[in-house]
């Protein structure tokens, strides 16, 4: 596109625009140089203000220079990476292209598992997103951050540890299959951490998918998946659609055949760079954390697209509203309907309208014309919409409201008008005679659903509130048991917060105390503390052989429960140390048994920290985190570790023992309780909404993970807590994860 010399010198900002876009990128001559991963539109189709003179309207001129500068810009790209569009043209990939709705999908979703019937409800989960905003097309089903990291279980382990292993896996991915939904797992390149998983990744990964016949991988941070990945799958014969967070590197689009899309969002849309370049390459954008999916789903549309439909966001509900839900609705039934459209070597973006605001893209396929429409107006929009060239018997149908068009011919240009709502969308169809079966379902569908206006659907987000649930009072005893210290009532100011890696501080984050409105991350209360009696020392193998012993317990779900042990017993020279790989249930059946119960977290803390504010059990010097950051230590045992108040951690990719539960005397709280920080996390409240479960752990344990930020946070101050999602025992359980037990006293 030309920009006059004497429009520069009207406008300075016209000035800055011609300067960035005339900055060539990667030596590649364009007006519109990709920013990331969008095109930029036309510049006349930018608003000026008042002092940059009269808004005028973009030309067909302006149009056909802008479009075919992007469209030179494609063929040389094309050239300079050598693309090779033959993994678009495979049979096992084409579901790839209509893949429209795809959910990122927490496996701790209480609508995907049901942990006291013990199965998978697919069925469930898959009719409440059909009733909410119309189905989804394919599914990300996560099971590793942000728990992935609480022990040395890879990513590969941790989708094992689901319930049912790889078979209960298989049926599941099945379930999804007769659904019609296709099933995306993560891989996380990151996980260097964890256990090895004895070969390479690429190998590993294909293989794993082969066994539960999964249909594809999101790359997780990752901009581009490599070669390798697709090559390994196609190796076992069984080829996997590879779907990076961040855009593959333009040579890559040739094997990543999916993509998110993290986009910038203004007024006017923008063009998907990949789309662009392969209109075969489904992208979906992403956008998990905004409460307003209008963007999301209007530069969808006019790209011709898909969306992220992710609303469990690391447990954290960000909800679709009604509106976003119903307008999701529309775009999907649309979009699946005219899948073949959307793939079109044709397209033409930013197609002329006559109304200011309202943005289409030309989809020509054969004798067939379709055009997506999206109105970035607040305002609705009736009358003259689109003039195009007079074709004799060339009919026109509004596929959005379900009617044909009448068009009004002007000279040899045909006039066409229709309504689209505020911030609503549009589809036109052109084609020579009766649209066909499916055009015509689609407009009996599209006629029901419009009649109510988007407008009349609520648009405003509400957050979901929580539970605690209860812990019933244990039998209060009026001496102090064996093993335990007496903790007296006490008017002790609870201060405590979360240390979830994401979220910030929105509504939602964390969990809601009986005395909150909602979660939150950070917390403040006055609680009046009982006197209870608590675990000196938390449990330990010896104590849970008893148990076992006694009651003959075993639980359903026995996955990983007590994954260390052998033939129903510990190894050797483990009777001191904390048991592990026991879930909350199994956790909660031992206190039952005792006569106890599990702690309270504020009464957890209190034994801790006391009244004194200390930041550790043992004080305020703080032996633990130094050795994270790299500080010097601080503390009076810094040169003889071994009379530290809490074990050095560990940073293996294979997690040691535990140490025993009195190794470390001098880490007594000032109540003299001991072993709180340091050794192993310790179960305390249980807190739910309607989709997610989670439990409150306290005091870290001596397992952290080297090499990535993303691993399980440790929380070893007093006013810190971990927040581990629940979806199964076999799942829950850790090797870093144990419990002690409270009793109520008189």
């Amino acid at each position: 596109m030309k920009v006059s010399t004497r429009s520069i010198q009207r406008s300075p900002g016209l000035l800055l625009l011609a300067a960035v876009i005339a900055v060539p990128v990667h030596a590649q001559d364009t007006h519109y140089a990709p920013l990331s991963q969008q095109i930029p539109p036309p510049v006349c189709l930018t608003m000026r203000g008042v002092k940059e003179g009269p808004y005028i309207p973009c030309t067909a001129l302006n149009y056909h220079e802008w479009l075919t500068d992007i469209t030179h810009w494609r063929a040389e790209r094309r050239i300079r990476i050598g693309y090779d569009a033959s993994r678009y043209e495979l049979p096992a990939l084409k579901w790839t292209q209509s893949s429209f709705m795809q959910p990122q999908m927490m496996v701790h979703d209480r609508y995907f598992y049901d942990p006291v019937a013990g199965k998978y409800t697919v069925d469930r989960y898959l009719d409440d997103v059909d009733k909410r905003y119309g189905g989804i097309d394919s599914v990300l089903i996560w099971a590793t951050y942000p728990n992935m990291g609480i022990d040395d279980r890879n990513q590969h382990d941790m989708v094992r540890s689901m319930p049912g292993g790889v078979e209960g896996l298989r049926q599941m991915v099945a379930d999804f299959h007769r659904r019609g939904v296709r099933v995306l797992f993560p891989m996380m390149m990151w996980d260097q951490g964890t256990r090895d998983p004895g070969t390479s990744w690429p190998d590993a990964i294909a293989e794993f998918m082969k066994q539960i016949d999964a249909d594809g991988i999101n790359g997780d941070t990752q901009d581009g998946v490599p070669l390798a990945f697709p090559l390994a799958a196609d190796k076992v014969n069984h080829p996997l659609a590879f779907e990076p967070e961040g855009g593959p590197h333009d040579e890559a689009l040739a094997w990543n055949v999916l993509t998110w899309g993290q986009y910038q969002f203004q007024f006017v849309p923008t063009v998907d760079k990949y789309r662009w370049l392969e209109p075969r390459h489904q992208v979906n954008i992403q956008g998990r954390w905004v409460r307003d999916k209008t963007d999301d789903l209007q530069f969808a549309f006019f790209n011709g697209e898909g969306w992220e439909s992710w609303e469990n966001v690391w447990g954290i509900w960000n909800g679709v509203t009604p509106r976003d839900g119903e307008a999701t609705r529309r775009v999907a039934t649309m979009e699946r309907a005219v899948a073949p459209f959307l793939t079109s070597q044709n397209w033409e973006p930013f197609y002329p309208m006559d109304m200011y605001g309202v943005f289409a893209s030309r989809w020509p396929l054969e004798d067939q014309t379709l055009w997506t429409i999206v109105n970035r107006n607040e305002y609705d929009v009736n009358g003259r919409q689109m003039t195009v060239p007079y074709r004799d018997g060339m009919r026109y149908f509004d596929l959005y409201h379900g009617v044909e068009l009448k068009p009004v011919q002007e000279d040899d240009m045909s006039v066409l008008a229709f309504a689209t709502e505020a911030h609503g969308y549009g589809a036109i169809l052109a084609t020579q005679g009766d649209p066909d079966a499916q055009a015509q379902q689609l407009m009996a569908k599209m006629k029901l659903l419009t009649a109510k206006p988007l407008a009349s659907f609520s648009h405003e987000w509400e957050p979901l509130t929580q539970k605690m649930v209860e812990i019933r009072p244990s039998k209060t005893s009026s001496s102090t048991p064996e093993g335990m210290i007496r903790i007296e009532a006490s008017d002790f100011l609870f201060k405590v917060e979360g240390i979830e890696i994401e979220g910030f501080n929105d509504v939602g984050v964390d969990v809601q105390y009986p005395w909150e409105d909602d979660p939150r991350r950070f917390h403040e209360s006055r609680v009046q503390i009982k006197p209870f009696y608590i675990d000196k020392y938390p449990v330990t193998n010896a104590e849970f052989k008893k148990f076992l012993d006694a009651s003959h317990y075993h639980p359903k779900d026995d996955r990983n429960f007590l994954k260390d042990w052998k033939e129903g017993m510990y190894p050797d020279g483990w009777a001191n140390k904390p048991v592990t790989w026991v879930s909350l249930e199994d956790a909660r059946e031992y206190a039952k048994w005792a006569g106890k119960r599990l702690p309270h977290e504020w009464e957890w803390q209190y034994a801790a920290q006391g009244n004194d504010g200390r930041r550790f059990p043992w004080g305020n010097c703080d032996w633990l985190a130094p050795i994270v950051s790299g500080g010097p230590l601080a503390c009076p045992w810094e040169n003889d570790p071994k009379d530290a108040p809490a074990p050095t951690p560990d940073k293996g990719r294979v997690m040691l023992s535990a140490s025993d539960v009195d190794a470390h005397p001098k880490g007594a709280s000032p109540f003299g309780v001991m072993d709180m920080v340091g050794n192993v996390w310790q179960w305390t409240d249980e807190y739910i909404d309607v989709h997610t479960r989670a439990a409150v752990l306290r005091g870290g344990s001596h397992y952290q993970p080297y090499g990535s930020i993303w691993y399980f946070p440790q929380a070893y101050k007093n006013d810190q807590h971990g927040k581990l999602l629940l979806m199964a025992p076999s799942y829950d359980r850790s090797g870093a994860l144990g419990f002690r037990c409270v009793k109520d006293a008189d």
